[in-house]
């Protein structure tokens, strides 16, 4: 397959290939094809369901560095899944694309899960997201939380955590318990920095408009027009379970993420999402959406490592 882009930009075709071609080689890698390219003149080799996406892609890389004169390589990665989505669905009638509008950050869902998952946000108080890491639950429902703030449509965003991961013991960690607890927050703040800005969300947080908090301190609380997110609810027990589903009231949107197979738990204590999926299935105006190995949207080896320990451990 022979194409060439138009119109010539030399500039932009240096950002297309990446240093040392490494953007053109990790499409490579990830679709077992073969590019060769001399200025604007590209061919590919290979399998021509592949070499069609790959084509695509870089068309599309190229009509986007328009606006943004970088790509990274977790952008090429998403370009590669969406490609192959498009493919799968080439004979289907699909929904257009669910684009999310941050201050700083547009987000598009693939389609598929990720579409399917916003979809269902916006149609339901409850919604539980449920699959491996890197499919973009959290990232998502994160924005979608800042987006309906920033329409107004909440007054409030609270993103809560268990304070139990792999095994470690808060009280082995220095400081006071915000601060034992704030290296198991950081991923909500850090999805936070890339969509408000630093300062903005400090100054939010300051304010307590945005609140991040470990899972123990909803106790006690009824929660009215905010959006609400649940992360590595996995590893909430029963009743933190429980007591966190009855802390939303009127005008609030909840969602609960978590991936059941990465359960941090002592031992013999059950989880309080495999409990709640069990508990709260039948019930209609509860969404529930879970992706799965082809839904990761991380580097190309992350799929691969969940998927080899899927298969290990069934």
């Amino acid at each position: 397959m022979k194409f060439q882009l138009e119109p010539v930009d030399h500039e932009k075709i240096t950002d297309l290939c990446g240093p040392t071609n490494s953007i053109l080689k990790q499409i490579e890698d990830e679709l077992d094809i073969k590019i060769l390219n001399r200025g604007p003149s590209f061919k590919i080799n290979g399998d021509s369901s592949n070499a069609q996406i790959a084509k695509d892609i870089i068309l599309r890389i190229y009509q986007d560095l328009d606006e943004s004169k970088q790509i990274t390589s977790e952008e090429v990665h998403l370009y590669l899944r969406k490609g192959m989505n498009d493919l799968k669905n080439i004979t289907k009638e699909t929904s257009s694309r669910q684009v999310i509008k941050t201050p700083n950050l547009i987000v598009s869902a693939n389609v598929g899960s990720q579409e399917n998952y916003v979809d269902t946000i916006k149609k339901k108080v409850l919604t539980f997201g449920i699959g491996p890491a890197g499919t973009g639950k959290t990232f998502l429902a994160v924005a979608l939380a800042v987006e309906q703030f920033s329409k107004g449509e909440v007054e409030k965003i609270l993103l809560v955590r268990p304070a139990v991961e792999a095994g470690e013991k808060l009280g082995f960690l220095p400081g006071d318990l915000s601060q034992k607890v704030d290296p198991y927050l950081r991923p909500l703040y850090d999805a936070l920095y890339q969509m408000i800005g630093f300062k903005e969300t400090n100054q939010l947080i300051e304010r307590n408009i945005i609140e991040v908090v470990p899972l123990a301190f909803m106790r006690g609380r009824t929660l009215n027009n905010s959006f609400i997110i649940l992360d590595e609810s996995q590893n909430a027990t029963v009743e933190q379970m429980k007591m966190f589903l009855t802390r939303f009231g009127f005008g609030s949107k909840v969602v609960v993420t978590g991936d059941i197979t990465q359960i941090d738990l002592p031992r013999n204590t059950p989880s309080g999402l495999v409990n709640s999926l069990e508990v709260l299935r039948k019930i209609e105006d509860i969404g529930i959406v879970e992706f799965d190995t082809k839904d990761v949207v991380r580097h190309g080896l992350v799929q691969k490592i969940v998927e080899a320990y899927a298969k290990f451990l069934t």
